[in-house]
Formats: structure tokens, sequence, C-alpha cells
């Protein structure tokens, strides 16, 4: 997983400003898996500020094609990077298509909405990468499809051991704007948690499956 310091500490403060990730140590989310976590993310706040958007397109924009080299199509993982996506597309003057987490019941039963030919080479934007799960499914779609993936780049990363050896398995590359580690960071320095909080927020990454269980 390749990062950018500077763009990672400048998206980890945008997130934390607009309140897109939430910190409650104390009173623990539960996400839809089942697993209980002192954060919780929601990058899709980040569309309704548009200083922040523009600042995660550019980055994304530049970064995608210094790292992987200008695609002939951006893809968005259905739905939270359906918009950033977009945005994304726009910015490297680029089609765009969206990957839904399986097939439609109905019409035309698609699951990549959008015009996409064989052999055209894709990058993936997500919002978010947990366990890498979802995401992958959504690069196995576009393989399916007879995509060339190129890699994937999301805004943020929770860092797990288990996203790692996922991405890996399945080659691969993943940029992300911001990560677990840097996000703590920032959280300390604005004051947003404390120094016990931060303790509990690093026992939470190292096994979040068990962590409050």
């Amino acid at each position: 997983m390749i990062f950018n310091d500077n763009t990672a500490q400048k998206t980890a403060e945008l997130l934390l400003q607009i309140n897109a990730i939430k910190l409650k140590p104390k009173n623990p989310f539960t996400w839809a898996s089942g697993w209980q976590s002192p954060i919780y993310c929601d990058n899709r706040i980040t569309l309704s500020f548009p200083e922040v958007r523009d600042f995660l397109s550019n980055e994304f924009a530049t970064n995608i094609v210094e790292k992987f080299g200008k695609p002939d199509v951006i893809a968005g993982v259905a739905t939270g990077a359906i918009g950033i996506g977009m945005l994304v597309a726009q910015k490297l003057n680029l089609p765009f298509v969206y990957v839904r987490p399986e097939p439609k019941k109905h019409g035309r039963q698609n699951q990549i909405e959008g015009y996409l030919q064989a052999g055209q080479s894709v990058v993936v934007i997500e919002d978010l990468i947990s366990t890498g799960k979802s995401s992958l499914q959504a690069v196995a779609a576009l393989k399916d499809e007879g995509a060339i993936v190129k890699g994937m780049a999301a805004i943020f990363t929770y860092g797990f051991d288990v996203a790692t050896t996922n991405f890996k398995n399945h080659e691969v590359n993943l940029f992300t704007l911001s990560n677990y580690p840097t996000l703590l960071e920032q959280a300390v320095k604005s004051d947003y948690i404390s120094v016990e909080d931060l303790n509990t927020l690093k026992e939470w990454s190292k096994a979040p499956e068990t962590w409050g269980k």
C-alpha cells in the first residue's frame, strides 16, 4: 500500500474537520460485520464540502497518473465511491463506470454500469478499505468483463493485515490518500482524542474482529 505523507496528513486533517471520521473509544460503534469499533468512517460526507471534494479529486487524479499511468476508464465502487469517482474521471477527462455489489435482478442485469470495452485499462476508486473483500469483488467483476485493472485508489484505509493479504493475493496494487496511523497522529495534534483514547484505538487496530468482546 503506497502513501504520500503530505497528502495523508492533509486528508486526515480534513476528514476530522468535517466529521467524516468519528472516534468514540468509550462508546464504540457496531459495524455491519458485527465488529465493535471505536471509529466510524463515512467518506460520503466529503461530497457535501466543495473544497474537500476538490482537494480529494485533485490528489486522486495526480497520484493515479503518477503511480499507475493514465488509464482508459475510471471505475467507482457502488455506492460510496460513485460520487468521488465521477469527479476524478472529470479531472482526468476520462470515461466513468461504476460497479454494483452484484448484478441487477431486472432489465439488462448489469453489474457494471456505463460503457466499458474488453481490453480497456481501468483504475478503480474506493472510499474506504477495511478488509478489502467488497473492493476486490468489484475488481473481479471488471476483469470478468475483460478490463485490465491497473490498480485501486481509496480515500482511507484502516490498514488491517487481512486487507494487505487480500490485495497481495489478488495482485492488486492499492494507493490510499490517508491511513489509520496518520489519522491517529492528526487526532492527537488537534486534541480530538486524549492519550488514553489513542492507546485504545491502537489496541483495537491489532485485533478488530475480537476487540470489545
